[in-house]
């Protein structure tokens, strides 16, 4: 029989193992710790049994439950389909006036809108809808053709200058450069700059200002505040998709730039245009 071993300072024995002098202590797990490893092993082989468990080559065990998460998930999705599908053929059905007049219709389209604003349209415009260069605010009250609506309704089902939609916004500013003499451009740049608080040289506003009455005025309006039909921006409220100076004003005066938007009607239907049209014009600029 072999000896039994005490470690001196804990009183424990020891295995009789000892690595460079030192003796390891026999000191065995905790029952319960043992038991409840052992109920984890049992729980773990009837979980395999019971549920999708282990890898083949195309799928997984199914278990004798059955059970499936993409089957649950499918059926949570379906449910929530059928949910919303009276709300969906009401939108459909009517026309956007009436789907803002309805609170239930307005709330469920202002937020099935919105989550189609982060999937579609804040690439340009922004995730507040607060747009940038190029690219115009949604949340103000400037708009080309109107805030109503229907006028949003149509610009976003049709776009701008999309060469694909015979019924797209159509506004296109010509270039002046072989019109006027860089003198009258400067003059007119000047004025206009003005109209909205940038700096100008005072010297040339008189001028500018005539420039303008015999070249501008047919489109942006005598008092320069646009004319909707032609989709012609207000030169006077600062708020501009490419100009802050009189210099960039020049040059668009010269070279207009276009921005242009597709049309989304053909490519997200009408239910999810319609939509859409409803959370812009919640965003506080719609009229």
């Amino acid at each position: 029989m072999t000896e039994q071993h005490f470690d001196e300072v804990t009183g424990v024995s020891t295995t009789g193992h000892s690595w460079d002098d030192i003796k390891e202590l026999n000191n065995p797990l905790p029952r319960w710790w043992l038991w409840t490893f052992y109920a984890t092993i049992i729980w773990a082989i009837g979980y395999t049994i019971l549920y999708p468990a282990w890898p083949l080559l195309s799928s997984a065990t199914p278990g004798v439950l059955g059970f499936s998460s993409r089957a649950d998930v499918k059926s949570e999705l379906a449910a929530a389909e059928a949910a919303k599908a009276d709300y969906v053929s009401a939108i459909k059905a009517k026309p956007i006036g009436e789907i803002i007049a309805d609170e239930k219709l307005r709330t469920f389209a202002t937020a099935a809108g919105a989550a189609a604003f982060k999937v579609n349209c804040v690439q340009c415009h922004g995730s507040g809808a607060q747009g940038g260069k190029g690219y115009p605010n949604l949340n103000d009250d400037d708009w080309l053709w109107g805030g109503g609506a229907d006028e949003i309704l149509q610009t976003i089902s049709h776009g701008i200058r999309f060469a694909t939609d015979d019924s797209t916004r159509q506004s296109e500013m010509p270039a002046f450069k072989e019109v006027l003499q860089p003198a009258q451009v400067t003059a007119v740049a000047n004025f206009v700059a003005t109209l909205s608080g940038f700096e100008a040289d005072p010297s040339l506003v008189d001028a500018g200002k005539q420039v303008f009455a015999e070249n501008c005025a047919a489109c942006h309006g005598d008092d320069a505040k646009g004319k909707r039909e032609f989709g012609a921006p207000n030169l006077t409220d600062a708020i501009t998709l490419y100009v802050k100076s009189a210099s960039d004003i020049s040059r668009q005066v010269q070279a207009p730039r276009h921005g242009v938007m597709p049309a989304w009607a053909n490519r997200l239907g009408d239910v999810t245009t319609k939509e859409l049209a409803v959370y812009v014009h919640s965003l506080g600029g719609g009229e």
